[in-house]
């Protein structure tokens, strides 16, 4: 039986609820949230200078060994140029970019050769469009300031930030978010298991829960395993017995379109896990925030339930 999916008579009042919590939460701790961010950026920044000897040298040696520093280098130039930008101006492989931004190394298969040729690329185009007007001592050449690096540091991490506003705002709710759930779970003498200790699915015992669980999953055919990530796995204290633990996705959104743009990733996680699991399968989610009721009419034709932040005592009726 459905806990929230199934009553759509309240789903205005609880859409509206939500949607207070979460700008409460955005404007006492988004700032400061931000801020933080910010100044943590800028040392990375003065960093990553450092390495590029103030951008008048970056060599492939440096980009192999410190491949992190890639975000914050497209931000130095005039303009700001994206990843794809990176890639179609330097004609370099989509993955290799990718892989360094998102898993700081370069790719491991790489061709040694190749790996450097598209370094060495990558390189010429940050050096060629350097922005000038804020790396003042390129042109001409001379040494810089510390209050330049300074002040060009901190543009720098103002554009990366700029570009990242949403997903460190969405990060910084999400921690939130699951340190709800830990305190609620804990008070309800459910005991902790740290993911990394060897934690799976199968093998998790009566009363406890862990965060970011990968759970294995085989792709049509069943040829294929990938991992799908759960936020949060519960297993029951008690129940109808072999005990179907509980997975939890902590969803937040501070606005009500990119959730519809985003809303089946759910519904094909769930067909996912029916398939490798059953039909027993317990999937919800945890809202916070913009989840109107074009979302949430989707989640329930789906068989997907949810629990609201502003009334999380709704677990008990899953079991808890």
């Amino acid at each position: 039986m459905a806990v929230n999916a199934d009553k759509p008579t309240r789903w205005k009042e609880d859409i509206a609820r939500s949607v207070d919590l979460y700008n409460e939460w955005f404007l006492a701790f988004a700032p400061d949230t931000y801020r933080a961010t910010r100044v943590d950026t800028t040392k990375k920044v003065g960093e990553a200078l450092r390495l590029t000897g103030n951008l008048r040298t970056l060599s492939p040696a440096t980009l192999a060994e410190h491949p992190a520093i890639v975000p914050m280098l497209r931000m130095a130039t005039a303009p700001p140029i994206a990843r794809d930008r990176l890639v179609g101006l330097a004609r370099v492989s989509k993955t290799l970019v990718y892989t360094m931004e998102n898993d700081e190394r370069v790719p491991p298969r790489m061709r040694p050769a190749a790996l450097q040729e598209e370094l060495g690329r990558i390189a010429d185009i940050i050096l060629r469009l350097a922005d000038r007007d804020l790396f003042t001592w390129l042109e001409p050449p001379r040494k810089a300031t510390e209050q330049e690096l300074f002040r060009a540091s901190t543009i720098v991490a103002d554009r990366l930030c700029g570009a990242m506003a949403n997903p460190i705002v969405r990060n910084a709710q999400e921690r939130r978010q699951l340190a709800k759930l830990k305190k609620w779970l804990e008070a309800h003498r459910y005991r902790f298991l740290r993911a990394g200790d060897g934690v799976r699915l199968e093998t998790m015992a009566p009363g406890t829960f862990t965060f970011r669980l990968n759970v294995p999953v085989k792709l049509e055919g069943g040829t294929t395993t990938v991992n799908i990530p759960v936020d949060t796995v519960i297993m029951p204290k008690k129940g109808r017995m072999p005990l179907t633990p509980l997975l939890v996705e902590a969803k937040s959104a501070g606005d009500f379109t990119n959730v519809n743009k985003r809303r089946k990733e759910e519904a094909t996680k769930m067909a996912q896990l029916r398939a490798n699991y059953g039909k027993r399968v317990r999937y919800i989610l945890f809202l916070c925030g913009y989840f109107d009721s074009g979302y949430l009419g989707y989640e329930a034709s789906e068989r997907i339930d949810w629990v609201w932040e502003h009334r999380m005592d709704d677990l008990h009726h899953f079991g808890l």
